[in-house]
This record gives structure tokens, sequence and C-alpha cells, in this order.
């Protein structure tokens, strides 16, 4: 059995964000972990909707810090990305592809220096540019190929780091199933179903699994 604390560290996809169950995926790992497989596990949710990398990286310590106390059995997990790469009606891409790859750079390194960190990549929005209004005078605008580009040098950073990443965007941007729940939903944020679906595949992926052997 494993005695773990783990933070979640994220935006809207860490969150939840449009599961009607409330639970998102790491609501779901963490009981399948807890109530299938008997580890014992405190589960930090710490995702923010509508946040870019920047603003993760400028919190993320100084909320994990508290809850992974040195005497603890501390790791991090993290999923950004979609955000930086969104549209803002007014303003352009929210982060240049660059300056998000050096954020999460600097971010992860520092992560991966003071606990065990895993990395999973962004997801893929609807093949049809979605919209998302979070309030009056706000629109952001989503581009499938633009997360398809930042995940391919989000996964060279990570090698470079030797930090495990989960390559979501490679195994769910053909996915039938993927698909059809982005085209039941906002084209953004995945339905309870597609959070089922998040929670299964990063379940079974061998690094997580690997803080469980």
């Amino acid at each position: 059995m494993t005695n773990a604390r783990i933070c979640f560290v994220g935006d809207s996809l860490t969150a939840g964000t449009g599961d009607a169950e409330c639970r998102g995926w790491p609501g779901r790992l963490c009981a399948e972990e807890i109530g299938t497989r008997g580890h014992d596990l405190s589960c930090y949710n710490l995702g923010v909707r509508a946040e870019t990398s920047a603003q993760i990286a400028a919190r993320w310590e100084a909320e994990c810090r508290p809850r992974l106390p040195e005497h603890v059995d501390g790791r991090l997990t993290f999923m950004f990305g979609l955000n930086d790469m969104a549209d803002q009606e007014g303003a352009g891409q929210r982060l240049s592809h660059a300056r998000s790859v050096e954020t999460a750079r600097a971010m992860l390194s520092r992560a991966r220096s003071w606990r065990p960190t895993l990395w999973l990549g962004p997801t893929p929005p609807r093949r049809e540019p979605p919209q998302i209004r979070p309030g009056p005078g706000v629109t952001y605008l989503f581009h499938r190929d633009r997360v398809a580009d930042l995940n391919d040098r989000y996964k060279a950073v990570a090698a470079e780091l030797d930090i495990p990443y989960c390559d979501l965007f490679g195994a769910l941007a053909e996915d039938a199933d993927w698909n059809r729940d982005m085209a039941a939903g906002d084209g953004v944020h995945p339905t309870a179903e597609g959070y089922r679906m998040l929670a299964r595949r990063i379940a079974d992926w061998s690094d997580w699994r690997g803080w469980f052997s």
C-alpha cells in the first residue's frame, strides 16, 4: 500500500470544468487508487480555470508546499498549456510558444528538484475552433493545431529534463470517443464521460503506475 499526498496542478482541465459530477479526472483517478487498489492518498486539486502556464508558475509552489510538508511522501502532477495557445479577443495569442516552453521548463525543473513529478500534456480541443466566453467582454478561441505544436515542444522539454510525460494529445486526437465528447460539450472541456476516459488512461500509464508499484 502506498501512503502519499498528491497535488494536481493545472487549469480548468484539472479543476474538472464541464463535469456535471464535479469530480474531474483527479477525483476519479484517486477514487480508483483508494477504493479499488487500497492506497492511502490525500489528493489536492489545484486547478484554476483559464490560467496560462505563466499564471500557474506564479502560484504552484506557494500552494503545494503547505500541502506537502517535508515529513510526508509528497508527489506533484502538472497539466497545462491549452490556455497559452488560446486567442483572447482583441489581444491575440495569450502566450507565445517560446514563452510557454520556457515557463514550462523552469517550472517543471524546479518541481522535479523538490518532489517526484509527472507531467501530463494538454488535451485536443474540438477540430472546429471552439469559443469560450467566461464573462462579459472576454472570449477565448482555441486552435487544435497550435496545441499540437506545443505538445511536441513540451515532449522535447520533458525528455530534456527527464520528467515522465503523458502525451494525451497524441493518444486522443484521433480517438472517436474523445472527439464525440468534445462535440457534446463546449469543445474544450470534457463531459463526465470524457473525464472518465482521461482517468482510465492516466491510471494505466506506466509512470503513474510506477508510483504505486
